[in-house]
């Protein structure tokens, strides 16, 4: 490893980068100054602290947990074994396209979401989205009741009313409306087409915030029909994204991951490993991961693509400043024609979709890497001219129904529209939603939807594939689904959701046949036959528009928010707390600025601006942010919006009133001022970080120096020093679990985080708790920058808690609370534990958590079926951490142990390794030299974090290797 591959040269955050000695200094202390205090120390809490006190004085350090009377089963249901868990298939929309899932059910509960290994969008692995959504089904601010103007109603009142509504409407031909998102259920849009036929005057309206009309419409302006790309990442050897963020936010990201990734990960690589390029607008997931990164702003990725189009078409065109990345892209896709991919950001207009398709068409990839299908959604249109047309409508009194299918289009529409004033012209509106958000107090009635985990529906995948959508729990609430809905409308409101789906299907096929169909495509999560068949394009002329002159103007770039998508909740708590990717930001969205503008404008983390675009302004604080294009700023979507009309649950700012019809995704001519107040912001990217000065945190180097020295790694590697504490070696008879986490591969999308928080009931903190050091995730993905702060070098790695065989945590204990097994897991007797905090202080790479406060909710009635009953769920004054999720390695013990066997390799999986969609984590057994784990330990890129102190730790990582092009490794 070269000597600037050292962890000298990689920085934490701006600060360190222009004083580390300052923040070594801060980062020397376990705990930040004040964290053991109480928050508040006002008159109030003084009286309540010592009241504590008092009442406390005298007992042992522990918390008695509240009382809660037994119920046995009168009658135990059959099959049902308790403490015995059942995996149910199912399957979540997310902007319309599903993914299909497997879901833990204990008791009748749904405790934990997984992937569905048999279906071919997941393969076993989901994503944030995924995970949050079983706190959503729990979640207790999800609208319980219908509502009729705000005041409580019942389904058959509703049903009463939208009948006489539409009988009334039938003397004007009945103009009902329907406003869906994106759709791909086959039984949602059969009955939808029935009521436009009972209906000749109906129309169907399509808007969901996230809308994938450039897509469709760079397919209609280079082939002439609004169709569907489907890429290869595994065959491609050069990738260069044009502002896409495919590892993170397309709807097929999962798959993208773990076809990109698998080039990269130690375990399959060979001697070849794929390149990417990335040319984008605000740093992202995947431009973290490229191997040469451009930052610009979001108009002149167009002018990016029509330069390099010309190019490959032999024409001489070129950008100022941009020569040597042009001239070194070009030459990597022509060396490596039917091997690459050009892909366009969903938010980068139609033209540079369109340039796409056509350098990929010159390439020679469609065919190889590339491929085309009719869309998933079963009627794709322009989504804002389909939005327009309704507001349109609205606004002429020519609407006598409307109803509203899920979303909140009254937060979402950008302020041009007027949806807002215009809605109220409609003659009779509804609004399902699970929560009552801008939309439902708009409409006369509200209906409460229920979750995927609650309904039976079906839905398509990316690639075509139908999956049924079945409920593990019955209706918590008393809500409807979206098929029952319009079964109202079309006057047959006695059907449940479970009747429509299955008469649909049961239409669609063989009678005799059927039965034994369905319950296989229950079974196994999806329906038998074929997916979208592949169609033959034929490129149409496309005239390469000119370069533009630079713009020296501030832009504004609209991104959706990293931590949200259509159809998760936007209150979902955690979502909210989990650490943006980048900035590690947690519980608020601030305006992305570059170091550059910061300094323009003496501008600090938290200090609240005023942007202007036009007459449209908005008020807001600013996060300084390595990467981030010179003269733009970035916003992202999803946040701000105020349920059940209580402003204390908004969190975030809404920059919707910024945007407008004709600027989704980027404005132009912007203006900053800078107010002179400043707002907390709070970001995990410094709390607990280890002094890496003169250490090797983490290592990376380039698969140039890998291929001609394959020791490069160890060769740079400390040994370990000399300590007071020489244990004798323990003999292990029988299981000796490990872990290693390829650098390479992880992507840094914090699936493992959220993952880890659902298995193991692990409470959110909320943000002022965060600031003070105490939040509580046993994983945190650590984000290292190397080079300087306008395009630095971005690399992501988790880290658990580490099962060192030599713990400094066991030693300085006084009463034994955490200890090894005869397994090697370091483990934490919860209680045992008193709170002194030694083991945290004593632990270099600070991973444990203390309950400062008792965080888990004990009295929600709501969220404690959502509790994983295999995992105890801690009170105040307790340290926790990491477990190499020991209540999963206890079920494969007992299973394995039933027939007389060994744990197989791969059947016992950590929460974090399951979810991964990189496959960057593997768990296993280091006693068997043929497990996957022990291979990869015995790889000359596995290192030991802080090898030097001897702790010789358990967890242990594959060096990070990137591919640059040698003709743009010095830029």
């Amino acid at each position: 490893m070269n000597a600037d591959s050292s962890s000298r040269n990689f920085w934490r955050d701006l600060e360190e980068l222009a004083a580390p000695n300052k923040f070594r200094a801060r980062i020397r202390d376990e705990f930040l100054p004040g964290t053991s205090q109480p928050a508040r120390f006002d008159r109030r809490n003084f009286l309540k602290v010592m009241g504590a006190s008092l009442a406390l004085a005298g007992l042992p350090a522990c918390t008695r947990q509240p009382t809660g009377k037994i119920i046995p089963y009168v009658k135990q249901p059959e099959n049902l074994v308790p403490g015995r868990p059942e995996f149910f298939a199912t399957a979540m929309t997310l902007s319309g396209f599903a993914t299909g899932l497997l879901v833990e059910s204990h008791e009748g509960h749904p405790t934990k979401i997984e992937g569905n290994p048999a279906q071919p969008v997941s393969l076993g692995a989901t994503n944030i989205f995924h995970q949050a959504a079983l706190l959503d089904l729990y979640d207790a601010g999800r609208s319980q009741a219908v509502l009729n103007l705000n005041e409580p109603s019942t389904w058959n009142q509703f049903v009463a009313a939208l009948t006489a509504a539409l009988e009334s409407a039938a003397e004007k031909s009945c103009r009902l409306r329907i406003l869906t998102g994106s759709v791909s259920s086959p039984t949602l849009y059969h009955q939808i087409a029935s009521l436009l036929k009972e209906y000749p005057q109906a129309r169907w309206h399509q808007f969901d915030g996230a809308c994938r009309d450039n897509v469709l419409a760079g397919a209609l302006l280079a082939f002439g029909e609004p169709i569907e790309t489907h890429y290869r990442f595994d065959q491609a050897k050069v990738v260069v994204s044009l502002d896409s963020d495919f590892l993170h936010t397309h709807p097929n990201s999962i798959c993208y991951t773990r076809d990109f990734t698998g080039w990269r990960r130690a375990s399959v690589a060979g001697l070849e490993r794929n390149r990417l390029y990335v040319i984008e607008s605000s740093p992202s997931i995947t431009g973290s991961n490229a191997d040469h990164r451009l930052p610009v702003k979001a108009s002149e990725v167009a002018d990016f693509a029509a330069a390099l189009a010309g190019q490959i078409d032999g024409a001489d065109v070129t950008i100022p400043g941009q020569e040597r990345w042009l001239s070194a892209v070009k030459a990597d896709l022509l060396e490596n024609r039917g091997r690459s991919i050009v892909v366009a950001g969903e938010n980068q207009p139609p033209i540079v979709h369109a340039l796409a398709h056509q350098i990929n068409h010159r390439l020679g990839n469609i065919g190889h890497t590339i491929s085309f299908t009719s869309s998933a959604l079963v009627n794709p249109v322009n989504q804002i001219a389909s939005f327009k047309e309704l507001c349109d409508a609205l606004d002429d009194h020519e609407v006598d129904v409307l109803l509203i299918l899920g979303g909140n289009p009254a937060f979402d529409a950008p302020p041009d529209f007027e949806f807002q004033q215009k809605i109220t012209k409609a003659g009779f509106r509804a609004h399902l939603s699970s929560s009552v958000n801008e939309t439902s107090r708009l409409c006369e009635w509200h209906i409460p939807e229920n979750h995927f985990l609650e309904s039976w529906s079906d839905a398509r995948t990316f690639d075509g594939t139908v999956s049924i959508i079945q409920p593990l729990i019955i209706p918590m609430y008393d809500g409807k689904t979206v098929h029952e809905v319009l079964d109202a409308v079309a006057n047959a409101p006695g059907r449940t959701d479970y009747e429509i789906v299955r008469a649909y299907w049961n239409n669609q096929d063989v009678p005799d046949l059927f039965e034994a169909r369905w319950q296989r495509a229950l079974r196994d999560g999806l329906i038998e036959g074929p997916t979208l068949p592949a169609k033959a394009v034929q490129l149409r002329p496309l005239d390469i528009p000119p370069i533009k002159a630079e713009s020296k103007g501030l832009e504004i770039t609209f991104r959706p928010d990293p931590n949200f998508s259509p159809g998760v909740s936007p209150y979902n708590e955690w979502l909210r707390e989990l650490p943006q990717p980048v900035t590690k930001v947690v519980w608020d969205n601030p305006a992305l600025v570059s170091p550059v503008l910061a300094k323009e404008n003496s501008l600090v983390n938290g200090d609240l601006i005023t942007l202007s675009v036009g007459d449209r302004r908005l008020r807001l604080p600013v996060w300084v942010t390595p990467g981030q294009p010179e003269r733009s700023i970035a916003l992202h979507l999803g946040n701000g919006s105020i349920r059940n009309a209580s402003a204390d649950a908004k969190s975030g700012f809404d920059v919707n009133p910024l945007r407008s019809s004709t600027d989704l995704w980027a404005a132009e001519n912007v203006h900053l001022k800078k107010s002179g107040e400043n707002y907390p912001l709070v970001t995990t990217q410094t709390l607990h970080a280890i002094d890496s000065e003169e250490r090797q945190i983490f290592r990376e180097g380039t698969f140039a120096e890998f291929q001609t020295d394959a020791d490069f790694v160890q060769k740079n590697s400390s040994s370990p020093t000399e300590t007071l504490f020489q244990p004798e070696e323990f003999k292990y008879d029988g299981y000796r679990w490990g872990m290693t986490i390829d650098l390479s591969a992880c992507i840094g999308c914090n699936a493992c985080i959220l993952a880890c928080q659902s298995e193991n009931n692990i409470p959110v903190v909320g943000k002022t708790e965060v600031a003070r050091g105490r939040y509580m995730h046993w994983i945190r993905v650590d984000t290292y920058f190397r080079g300087p702060p306008d395009n630095p070098e971005m690399n992501h790695q988790p880290v658990p808690c580490m099962h060192c065989e030599n713990a400094p945590c066991e030693l300085v204990c006084p009463v034994g609370a955490t200890v090894h097994d005869k397994e090697g897991l370091n483990l934490q007797v919860y209680n045992r534990c008193i709170g002194t905090r030694y083991c945290s202080n004593n632990c270099p790479y600070k991973v444990r958590r203390f309950n400062f406060f008792q965080y888990a909710d004990y009295g929600g009635a709501s969220l404690k079926p959502m509790w994983n009953p295999n995992v105890t769920v801690r009170g105040r004054g307790v340290m926790e951490k990491c477990t190499y999720c020991v209540q999963r390695i206890s079920a494969a013990r007992i299973n394995s142990e039933e027939g007389n066997r060994k744990i197989t390799d791969g059947e016992l999986k950590t929460a974090c390794q399951q979810v991964c969609p990189a496959q960057a984590i593997v768990f296993g057994d280091l006693s068997d030299p043929q497990s996957q784990v022990s291979k990869l330990k015995a790889h000359s890129l596995n290192y030991s974090m802080l090898g030097e102190l001897n702790t010789r730790p358990r967890t242990t990582y594959l060096a990070k290797l990137r591919n640059p092009n040698p003709d743009l490794s010095a830029t």
